[in-house]
């Protein structure tokens, strides 16, 4: 009898630890949200999970604007563990949405690791975000092609608005790519809003492609379809890496900001999660960035004495004189990219046309001055033409303002309104512009 009931007891038992508890309910695996490349996190997802046998790694690759609001609509039942992209004002602003968990991985992984590079902080002062790689913004350029085509390697992003490089140049949408979104304001924030917008209409109108993905930039410089492209500094590390025909620069006035990565808040495996972060700021982890297929910068200074030979040290380099204001950025990050997309992406065509008629101009005004031609009146032609092709229909302050930037989040209706006047000024602009420019260039002839 007793036999009996020890045998019932025992497989009770059994029967028990085969229920899995919370406990084990979240053992198996860890989901990644990452706008990374498949080079960068088929190589961590491997790693890892040799490193933690049991536990897969389920990638959801997304563009960092869609991740952030895929992110926001899962927030009553998150389905995501981890938030991995480029673009630190993304981690900002879930992180003013409360969609972040604090994380705090051993003391020894973070002793490693300096507080700031420059005047930029590699983790979040609060707890909820951590700089695992650093990356700069830059320029990279096929060699064969400026060989070619007869033009110089550019440095600075002011040489983008050179006419000879007009067609010659490839960047992808800010709205669709979270890097070419700091880019972007890195450019503001280093010259100023009107300066900067200028800035980067001359550039729009002489882009050749305005591409979707940021994936797309590198790949057309690479192959030769365009000559110069506006991309974050790994893409252009990792293609000479590798060998292509590739250089790249950093401008003078450029930002060298941390690649983050958050657990998310209420994620279905929150110590799975923590390993994985851990994971990426070990040594392991942190020296796998200069594998030449990824091509990044590490957040550990030490490391850099095993850095391939000539591998950029963004610590001993004098860069980021750009004093990156993420707060800024977050405020304003939906108002920039729809304004960036009205005025240049979606008319693209007109912008290009516009400064191809004030190139031409100007070139025709210089021949006829340089004959001894009066040509004042068709020069004041042409700078009007200049001063419509490089306006935009909102000012810094309003960009940055509190209810803006909340029509861009969820007022439709505001929003539709707003970019349907940015749409009608940047279609008048250039149209005004090409026209003034056409005749400023017969009026010189």
């Amino acid at each position: 009898m007793r036999r009996a009931i020890r045998m019932v007891m025992l497989l009770a038992t059994l029967a028990a630890g085969a229920v899995p508890g919370p406990a084990d309910a979240q053992t198996r695996e860890v989901v990644v949200l990452t706008s990374f490349p498949k080079e960068l996190f088929e190589a961590y997802k491997a790693a890892f999970e040799a490193k933690t046998p049991g536990v897969k790694v389920v990638v959801k690759q997304q563009q960092t604007n869609a991740a952030v609001t895929y992110l926001r609509e899962t927030r009553n039942r998150p389905e995501a563990d981890i938030f991995w992209v480029s673009a630190v004002d993304a981690f900002q602003t879930l992180k003013g949405d409360g969609l972040l968990e604090k994380v705090t991985p051993g003391k020894d992984l973070l002793a490693r690791i300096p507080p700031r590079i420059g005047s930029f902080p590699l983790h979040d002062p609060d707890g909820y975000y951590l700089g695992f790689a650093v990356s700069g913004y830059g320029l990279m350029w096929n060699t064969r092609y400026l060989a070619l085509h007869k033009l110089p390697a550019p440095r600075e992003w002011t040489d983008l608005a050179d006419p000879r490089y007009h067609g010659h140049l490839i960047i992808s949408a800010p709205s669709r790519s979270g890097t070419t979104h700091l880019t972007v304001e890195v450019i503001l924030q280093a010259y100023g809003w009107d300066k900067g917008w200028a800035l980067l209409t001359q550039m729009g109108g002489n882009m050749g492609s305005i591409t979707e993905r940021s994936f797309g930039v590198p790949e057309a410089v690479i192959s030769g379809q365009y000559g110069i492209g506006v991309v974050i500094d790994f893409f252009g590390l990792s293609a000479i890496a590798s060998g292509h025909p590739v250089d790249f620069a950093y401008p003078a006035l450029t930002s060298v900001v941390p690649a983050s990565v958050a657990v998310v808040k209420g994620g279905p495996n929150p110590a799975n999660a923590r390993a994985f972060v851990e994971f990426l700021l070990s040594d392991e982890g942190q020296l796998r960035l200069f594998s030449p297929e990824i091509g990044r910068l590490p957040v550990v200074p030490a490391l850099y004495d095993r850095a391939p030979k000539g591998y950029p040290n963004p610590f001993a380099m004098k860069l980021g004189r750009v004093a990156f204001d993420d707060k800024l950025s977050s405020a304003r990050r939906n108002v920039v990219n729809a304004l960036f997309d009205q005025v240049i992406t979606f008319r693209h065509a007109e912008l290009k046309a516009a400064w191809g008629a004030i190139h031409a101009a100007e070139a025709q005004v210089a021949r006829a001055r340089a004959a001894g031609k009066n040509v004042d009146a068709a020069a004041g032609q042409v700078a009007d033409a200049r001063r419509l092709a490089s306006a935009v229909p909102l000012d810094g302050k309003r960009a940055a303002d509190k209810d803006t930037s909340e029509a861009f989040k969820g007022k439709a209706e505001v929003k539709s309104r707003m970019e349907t006047e940015w749409d009608t000024f940047a279609r008048s602009n250039y149209l005004k512009a090409r026209e003034l420019a056409d005749a400023a260039a017969t009026r010189a002839r």
